[in-house]
């Protein structure tokens, strides 16, 4: 390919592999041309990506017409697939005055049908990393007490007192203790199948799978129990878990938690301690999750990832994929360099 590229010239849905080389590092000229470069300038230090859908000139032209129009200056652009699986995305390099806005980027990729996050801070795939991850409607597409509550026929009893703990009319703790509670008498056996066949977010296995290949520790802190979390130790190549402990006897639930309670609190404690005990820096440390009780660990990581999350959580995280596969976390970490 030429190393000067008119993009404008080019069809609005050529696909954008056409245009420039994958992994391939562009600056922006005035004249809506594209000059390959060997390295971007030390001075372009905020990075955007978009992706969700194959890219196209068109997402490219607006691309950089939406980081031009929010102050940026002297713009590079790559085009980069980090997974097979994955269609390729978009990022830019670029200076500004201002930190680009997170809520003026979600809605310009909304606007154009794609997501959009802001990885100026991420860590990167390249370097041996910590992702710790929430489990419920995170790691798993369930919340088991919820499932454990409706194979027991107990799911009215359970919704009440989450209903009030979201209400903000219960701690964490003591929520999770009057749900377990009403599960007194569960039998084991009532549940294993769920147990067995834990259904995983779409995506998940091969992040995982992925970040063990480059070298990353994987752990679940979870608000849920012991007892699903580590049936997820094998399938997600996991170093660590941290949950819940469900009392049982006699092959059933007491209605007790046994030990400390993982909270919120709980979660960022495990997020450092993992990052301490493998040698992880903290800015080579990602923690994703859906639920509010996961913001501190969120805040506590370097990078912070809402996973299909409430709007409270995808507000105050640094980063979120509102919809699709978990392995689009590839995208934050993969940027080209």
């Amino acid at each position: 390919m030429s190393s000067i590229i008119q993009y404008a010239t080019h069809e609005a849905t050529a696909p954008i592999n056409a245009l420039i080389t994958l992994n391939h590092w562009y600056e922006c000229q005035a004249n809506s041309s594209l000059s390959a470069v060997s390295q971007v300038n030390e001075h372009a230090q905020h990075t955007l990506c978009i992706f969700g859908l194959e890219m196209q000139q068109a997402h490219l032209s607006q691309l950089i017409d939406f980081v031009v129009s929010i102050g940026a200056k002297q713009v590079y652009v790559t085009a980069y697939k980090p997974h097979e699986l994955l269609p390729t995305a978009l990022a830019v390099r670029f200076e500004a005055d201002k930190k680009p806005c997170k809520a003026q980027l979600s809605n310009f990729a909304k606007s154009i049908g794609v997501q959009g996050a802001i990885a100026t801070q991420a860590p990167t795939i390249t370097k041996p990393g910590l992702l710790v991850m929430d489990m419920d409607s995170t790691a798993i597409q369930i919340e088991c007490i919820d499932e454990i509550a409706r194979l027991a026929e107990r799911f009215d009893e359970v919704a009440s007192i989450t209903a009030q703990a979201m209400a903000g009319e219960l701690s964490f703790n003591e929520s999770l203790h009057r749900r377990v509670a009403s599960l007194a008498g569960v039998q084991l056996s009532q549940i294993q199948s769920l147990k067995d066949d834990l259904p995983l977010m779409p995506g998940i296995g091969a992040l995982c799978q992925t970040l063990k290949q480059h070298n990353w520790h994987l752990a679940i802190a979870s608000g849920g129990f012991t007892w699903f979390a580590e049936a997820l130790i094998a399938p997600l190549h996991l170093d660590a878990v941290f949950a819940n402990t469900l009392e049982v006897a006699n092959e059933q639930l007491t209605g007790k938690v046994l030990g400390d309670i993982v909270d919120a609190d709980k979660k960022a404690e495990v997020l450092a301690l993992l990052a301490t005990q493998y040698a992880i820096p903290m800015n080579q440390t990602v923690a994703i999750g859906d639920g509010a009780n996961d913001l501190v660990m969120m805040a506590k990581a370097q990078l912070g990832v809402a996973i299909h999350g409430k709007p409270k959580v995808v507000e105050n995280a640094d980063a979120a994929i509102c919809e699709g596969s978990l392995l689009q976390l590839l995208y934050l970490l993969g940027v080209p360099k």
